[in-house]
């Protein structure tokens, strides 16, 4: 089975974390952290600014490693590095997603997720 390798960015502010609906493909509806696919050359982090830059036109810091997810969709597996991170400035804007948003404890679950951003949810509360 092919794995494709992906870094994911766990974007904090204000005891919220950034979520984004994908606009696109086979997951089109889906919820999911930003971010995507490493390239040849890069490091898990750098990969990770060029992401954001590139989905969101956005600026990030990327902190702490927060947990490689590992899960076996159809058709591939997936590793995911997923960091914690923070907006070095405010401004984004949505180029490949259909919606985003900021989301609580309380509102963490109110949105379908991705089955491998799924199993993040008990980290991701513990954070909030």
């Amino acid at each position: 089975m092919k794995t494709i390798e992906v870094v994911a960015a766990i974007i904090v502010k204000d005891r919220k974390i950034f979520a984004t609906q994908r606009g696109y493909g086979e997951w089109q509806g889906w919820w999911e952290f930003p971010g995507g696919k490493i390239e040849s050359g890069e490091c898990p982090k750098e990969a990770l600014v060029r992401e954001i830059r590139e989905e969101l036109d956005a600026e990030i810091e990327v902190g702490d490693l927060l947990e490689t997810v590992e899960w076996d969709y159809p058709g591939f597996h997936l590793t995911m590095h997923c960091f914690i991170c923070s907006l070095i400035s405010e401004s984004m804007h949505l180029n490949e997603h259909e919606a985003a948003a900021w989301l609580t404890r309380e509102t963490l679950r109110s949105v379908k997720w991705l089955p491998a951003d799924e199993g993040l949810m008990p980290l991701i509360e513990n954070l909030l």
